[in-house]
């Protein structure tokens, strides 16, 4: 997974000290840098990402077009908070901050194929605040 240079990612430590919150970590950078190729290797081919009061997207070929729609303002920051897992679920929340100081709070709940240490993720369902500047 290639990230770019100007992405500053803010991560707690023990984020590293399961298999599977390794995994989220992975998934939660890449999908912040629009990284299909490593999505894909720890994706389901029937993925369904859901994000909430917005769109759904069905299979690994929705996700390449999600992740290839154009954004207003980059990426210089993702701040993650938490990861949880526990069996086949897990959750990670944060905040990514844009170059215009725009944030965009989000929580992602996944659901995993198995409770195995290499399953696959079937599901994800993200929650996203965007946060109004006050000055």
């Amino acid at each position: 997974m290639e990230i770019p240079l100007s992405l500053k990612i803010d991560c707690p430590k023990d984020c590293g000290n399961a298999p599977k919150k390794v995994i989220l970590k992975e998934i939660t950078v890449a999908l912040a840098t629009r990284d299909y190729i490593g999505l894909c290797e720890n994706m389901a081919d029937d993925i369904r990402w859901k994000i909430a009061g917005h769109k759904s997207f069905f299979g690994k070929e929705a996700l390449k077009d999600a992740l290839n729609q154009k954004t207003i303002n980059s990426l210089i920051q993702l701040q993650i908070q938490n990861i949880i897992t526990h069996g086949s679920t897990g959750a990670v929340n944060g905040i990514f901050v844009f170059d215009d100081h725009s944030t965009l709070s989000f929580c992602e709940v996944y659901k995993f194929s198995s409770a195995g240490k290499s399953a696959k993720v079937k599901e994800i369902v993200s929650y996203r605040v965007e946060e109004k500047l006050m000055y």
